[in-house]
């Protein structure tokens, strides 16, 4: 019997992603913020379903308590949304995560929760995934609420968590993002992936079960943002950025090695100075 996998947030990332479960041939249910935005789903074949999931809005889907019910019945349970920290602070990304997935408490769901690199400190370190984290990140926080308050099936655990790196690849082009600009941080290397490797690492996390775990995902070679540019102005005509040497900036190096040893992944994209791109 084929498995369903409900994907919480099916946007830059969700939305491929749910197309190549499908192919796999997962049954697939897919949210969505934008009621414009369903019948795409749907003709995808995915099962739409439209939910706010803005912070604060989570009483504002009570009239979906029977939608949100048959979104959540499902083997397991992709939460990709993003922590608006920028309006409201660090503390309330848990109590979101906390809301929707509280209902599974009980059940056998399992949950992937996509989390970021962004919480490890630039210390100028390598960092793995048993590295230290910045506590007052909100994405530390959701991962805690993921890891020790809900995902206890029995006492054994059932969640993962990836923290991924800089999504690249299809329409997002580094270089794009400073033509013409002076930035500060050209000789700064990059923890960036490949969109296609992680919808290949969730898929493997999933064929493989492999829950109870944190994973950073991450492309293994590490160059330095100037490198990176440099190509993507050759590639694409964009204006060159300038530089500004002057400063020291931080940064980490985020280790990889753990997905790859353990999954016995290899990526497809592992040097982001040639990661493919569709402009």
């Amino acid at each position: 019997m084929s498995k369903t996998i409900s994907i919480l947030g099916c946007g830059w990332l969700g939305l491929p992603l749910a197309e190549f479960l499908l192919a796999k041939g997962f049954a697939v249910k897919g949210s969505t913020t934008s009621a414009e935005k369903l019948p795409l789903l749907a003709q995808k074949s995915i099962n739409p379903f439209l939910f706010d999931l803005r912070i604060g809005a989570a009483r504002m889907n009570a009239g979906k308590l029977d939608e949100w019910r048959e979104f959540l019945q499902t083997d397991i349970l992709i939460i990709n949304i993003p922590p608006q920290t920028d309006v409201y602070g660090h503390d309330a990304h848990a109590a979101q995560i906390r809301h929707f997935t509280y209902p599974l408490i009980f059940s056998y769901v399992k949950i992937i929760y996509i989390s970021s690199t962004s919480v490890y400190p630039e210390n100028r370190q390598t960092a793995t995934e048993t590295s230290v984290v910045t506590e007052g990140n909100a994405m530390v926080k959701a991962e805690k609420v993921v890891l020790e308050e809900i995902a206890l099936e029995n006492g054994l655990p059932r969640a993962t968590v990836l923290r991924c790196g800089g999504l690249m690849g299809y329409n997002r082009i580094p270089g794009k993002y400073v033509a013409g600009k002076t930035v500060a941080t050209g000789n700064v290397p990059v923890n960036f992936v490949h969109r296609d490797d992680v919808v290949r690492i969730i898929y493997e996390i999933i064929r493989q079960e492999k829950w109870g775990e944190t994973y950073n995902i991450v492309a293994p070679r590490h160059p330095a943002r100037r490198e990176i540019y440099a190509r993507n102005v050759q590639e694409f005509g964009y204006a060159p950025p300038m530089y500004d040497d002057s400063q020291t900036p931080g940064y980490k190096l985020v280790s990889s090695a753990k997905v790859s040893r353990e999954l016995g992944y290899e990526f497809l994209f592992p040097d982001p100075v040639s990661f493919p791109y569709a402009p």
